[in-house]
């Protein structure tokens, strides 16, 4: 799909065709889409299709005066892995700026709501740093709520461990590892930029560069820190599975030897051949249900005072 958007009169409004200083947002777009849009705007083809491989890195390309930049934007997921990351890409020229992803991308939302103070498309490095520091916001919104979404499993955890909540716990695990591998790559693109030979840049972009340099630290950080946690939750809660497994197996033991000695009795004295108490009749049965009883109650203190129980 193909949005057009320009800024006039500080608003965002749609035109019916792409006209010069306009920010052209490619949702899923087919090959047709793509050169279209490379024929109206001059940017090459190429360089808007690289974004739309989901194994895409971050990068940063420069040919001739145009640019590419790649980078990783947070995304929630349907599927058993609640959060993933997918490739976004920005290509501009002097003209025009496109961005380009397999599906509509909440950071890109309140740019065409008009949310994002400062938001001009025919700023284009402007554009461009305001979507990274938008992305950064959304990786660390995502990363307190994996921390949330973590401490309420611990929670139902400690009351009973399931099989369902130490897959949700290692589900989010396995998005911290994403959100920290694309989170670094995107420092490099980002350090790159910084240096001031992909985009030009004015004082004021420098600023907001840096400050969004210092929010993906932040959020790297903080995706290595939830990742150690999640990783000692999810270690401390194998060790108490296998201990709750090896009480539960010498209960289960105890318990068998119990239930053994009347067994081992009863056997025999329910041989055919002769035995004592054989013909004493009620009597006996009594003398043998009080010594079977005598000696369980004597297996039972023993294995008591062992901690068996």
């Amino acid at each position: 799909m193909i949005f057009v958007y320009r800024t006039a009169e500080e608003k965002l409004i749609c035109p019916d065709v792409i006209e010069k200083d306009s920010w052209i947002n490619l949702v899923n777009p087919t090959e047709a889409e793509l050169r279209q849009v490379s024929q109206a705007t001059g940017l090459d083809y190429d360089f808007l299709k690289y974004p739309l491989d989901d194994e895409e890195i971050p990068r940063v390309e420069v040919e001739d005066d145009q640019s590419m930049i790649i980078i990783h934007a947070p995304v929630i997921c349907d599927d058993d892995i609640i959060y993933d990351t997918i490739p976004l890409g920005m290509v501009a020229n002097d003209d025009f700026i496109v961005t380009v992803c397999l599906q509509d991308l909440d950071l890109l939302e309140e740019f065409t709501g008009s949310r994002i103070k400062g938001i001009a498309t025919f700023k284009k490095t402007r554009f461009i740093f305001h979507t990274l520091n938008r992305k950064t916001t959304l990786f660390l919104k995502y990363l307190r709520d994996i921390n949330r979404r973590t401490e309420k499993i611990e929670s139902e955890l400690s009351r009973s461990m399931r099989n369902k909540e130490l897959l949700s716990l290692l589900n989010l695990q396995k998005s911290l590892v994403y959100f920290s591998t694309s989170l670094r790559y995107n420092a490099k693109v980002m350090n790159r930029l910084l240096r001031g030979k992909t985009v030009k840049m004015y004082e004021e972009d420098v600023d907001l560069l840096e400050d969004v340099i210092v929010e993906n630290s932040q959020a790297i950080e903080m995706a290595e820190i939830y990742s150690n946690i999640s990783k000692s939750t999810m270690d401390a809660f194998a060790s108490l599975i296998s201990n709750n497994l090896s009480v539960t197996m010498k209960l289960l033991t105890a318990i068998t030897i119990i239930l053994a000695i009347p067994t081992l009795v009863a056997s025999i004295w329910g041989m055919n051949v002769e035995l004592p108490l054989e013909n004493a009749g009620i009597m006996g049965f009594g003398v043998l249900m009080a010594f079977m009883t005598l000696i369980t109650l004597l297996a039972f203190i023993f294995l008591k005072k062992r901690d068996m129980f």
